[in-house]
């Protein structure tokens, strides 16, 4: 009758244990988000968009935003602030890879993927970061930052904001613009 005890307690305690194991292997798959950028929308100059085809930089002058490079167009408000709010609320979610030769499969390497550069008011870079399409979840986007070889999953896809064309980012100046 004893020796059933302690079995019994024996089994019971190798099961415990077990448990405990598992729980501790589990948490090393949940996914934890992250706030992306350690700085913020005062610090930035300008910043540049670079995808395959082409590139648009957007500047500061003075308290206002203007396309570099560009007499023609004046930029829109409200594209530049959800820009802005969008960019600076992204987080990630999940490592995806640390993998250089699988960036292009995220559409993330140098060549496939959209680069984001921010310049401070000195011109100097305060970070690039290249984002990339998900071909299986579309509210979502692929970042790397930098040369880093980390490719996350963020929150939201922010891959309409990075557009490079000009009519995106600001219209024909009217006479009641003036």
């Amino acid at each position: 009758m004893k020796n059933r005890m302690y079995i019994s307690i024996g089994v019971l305690a190798v099961l415990i244990l077990f448990y405990i194991l598992n729980i501790n292997q589990q948490k090393n798959y949940q996914s934890t988000s992250s706030q992306i950028f350690d700085f913020n929308q005062t610090q930035v100059n300008s910043f540049l968009i670079k995808s395959e085809s082409a590139t648009i930089e957007i500047q500061r002058v003075d308290t206002s935003w203007t396309i570099a490079n560009n007499d023609s167009l004046v930029l829109k408000e409200n594209i530049l602030n959800t820009f802005f709010d969008k960019i600076f609320t992204l987080e990630s979610e999940t490592i995806m890879t640390k993998n250089l030769e699988k960036w292009s499969k995220y559409n993330i390497d140098d060549i496939l993927g959209t680069h984001l550069t921010f310049y401070d008011f000195n011109n100097d870079v305060i970070e690039t970061f290249v984002f990339g399409k998900s071909s299986s979840d579309f509210s979502r986007c692929y970042i790397r930052i930098g040369d880093k070889p980390e490719v996350y999953l963020v929150n939201q896809n922010i891959m309409f904001n990075l557009q490079t064309r000009l009519e995106y980012w600001g219209e024909k100046i009217t006479e009641e613009a003036l």
